[in-house]
């Protein structure tokens, strides 16, 4: 395989870590990733192939330069005891080292990128790092350092992010001035924060029966939120509700607004529909996992990566120094670049897990409290509440009290002496 598709394989790899793929998003995270995205894509498109050049140029130079001086001395001392220095087998050997140390750098980069694809590849599973070190082939290994007992799971060292029950009304304007609302009928969750099942699934599908409406001058797309009986991945089910929308009788003046384009880079024909679907239904189904410390967990996994799938002791042990010292070169090259790499990975984590880590607002709070917790003076105020004695009606059948001799019967309004009482 050629430098060039191991690079593009590495590129689109790197393109989906950095979620450059959900540039079109503007809200939460992806709102904050779209600021970093001008250096993310200048590090991928025009950093990285050159840094990986030039890393192997200065490793190729300092090796070649060290032989040079080790020929020069050779020669230097064959010369002193008048000998012809191509006679002497030292010198010969240090020559021909010298010759073949001009190395295949284009296999090396090769090599490069597909290593550096496959170790970012093997600890990435949609859009999460999860603890999936591979010790050979069909078995995994663990982080150990002599407990007794270790208790392990892929994602012990991370944050489970539950978006799927921030479920509201979507709405947008359209260049007209006419509103929008993508509105939920009806909709059913894991509960207990877990994450759904493989195959079980709940997607954004839109109404069968009745899908638009309009109200006051406003468009109500209506959707349910469910499994799918197709398995149909989101994108398709939007697909779906796009045709459905702009091909249904009596909204033709919506269904051209519509329809109209918002392209991006790489979908030109991208309706306004299918911009804001696209949004609603991936801002309530995002769920993902925030590491708590990705650049210590991504460079540990590396150096095991690298004592485990590059450095091979027999390889070290039967070949010439100058192929050991090309050998370590390439070594130095992976460790440099993903190195890099993990750097970028670790700002943009550490910058979600602050986020999530930070105290939240109150934005409401509902007490319950008890009245004997409630001064006395107070109690005139909550017998003559229409509202509060409504609910105790309803939670309490405080109704079917009646009075006899020893405590008051209901009234309306409420008695001081009956709250005292009760």
């Amino acid at each position: 395989m050629s430098v060039g598709s191991n690079f593009e394989k590495l590129r689109k790899l790197l393109e989906e870590l950095f979620q450059l793929d959900q540039a079109d998003l503007d809200f939460g995270i992806y709102r904050i990733m779209n600021q970093k995205r001008d250096e993310v894509v200048r590090f991928l498109n025009k950093d990285l192939l050159p840094q990986v050049k030039q890393a192997f140029t200065q490793y190729q130079s300092a090796d070649k330069v060290e032989v040079k001086k080790k020929l020069d001395k050779a020669i230097d001392q064959a010369s002193s005891l008048g000998a012809d220095p191509e006679s002497i087998p030292k010198v010969r050997e240090l020559r021909e080292k010298y010759n073949s140390s001009a190395i295949d750098v284009e296999a090396l980069e090769n090599d490069v990128f597909s290593h550096l694809y496959n170790f970012f590849r093997r600890y990435y599973n949609e859009g999460d790092f999860l603890s999936l070190r591979r010790y050979k082939e069909g078995a995994y290994a663990i982080p150990y350092e002599g407990e007794e007992v270790k208790l392990h799971w892929a994602n012990h060292d991370q944050y489970y992010i539950k978006s799927s029950e921030y479920f509201r009304d979507y709405i947008f304007t359209l260049s007209s001035g006419k509103r929008v609302r993508v509105h939920l009928v009806a909709a059913s969750t894991e509960q207990d924060n877990k994450k759904e099942a493989t195959g079980k699934e709940r997607r954004f599908v839109i109404c069968t029966d009745d899908p638009l409406y309009e109200e006051e001058g406003e468009l109500f797309i209506r959707f349910e939120y469910r499994p799918d009986d197709g398995k149909k991945k989101q994108d398709a089910l939007n697909q779906e509700a796009i045709a459905k929308v702009l091909g249904e009788k009596g909204f033709e003046e919506w269904a051209r607004e519509l329809g109209r384009l918002a392209s991006t880079e790489k979908n030109k024909n991208r309706t306004v529909l299918e911009k804001h679907l696209g949004q609603y239904t991936a801002r309530n189904t995002f769920d993902y996992f925030i590491h708590k410390d990705l650049g210590r967990f991504l460079r540990r996994e590396l150096d095991f990566y690298v004592k485990n799938e590059i450095m091979h002791l027999d390889d070290i042990e039967n070949e010439s120094v100058a192929k050991v010292e090309q050998y370590l070169s390439q070594i130095k090259v992976i460790r440099s670049i993903a190195h890099k790499i993990i750097l970028f990975l670790e700002q943009l984590e550490n910058f979600q897990k602050k986020l999530w880590l930070k105290k939240k607002f109150v934005v409401e709070t509902n007490y319950c409290i008890t009245l004997d917790r409630i001064p006395e003076e107070l109690y005139s105020e909550i017998a003559a509440n229409d509202a509060q004695r409504e609910e105790w009606v309803r939670l309490f059948a405080i109704d079917e009290l009646r009075a006899d001799l020893t405590g008051l019967g209901y009234s309306i309004p409420l008695t001081v002496s009956f709250l005292e009482a009760n």
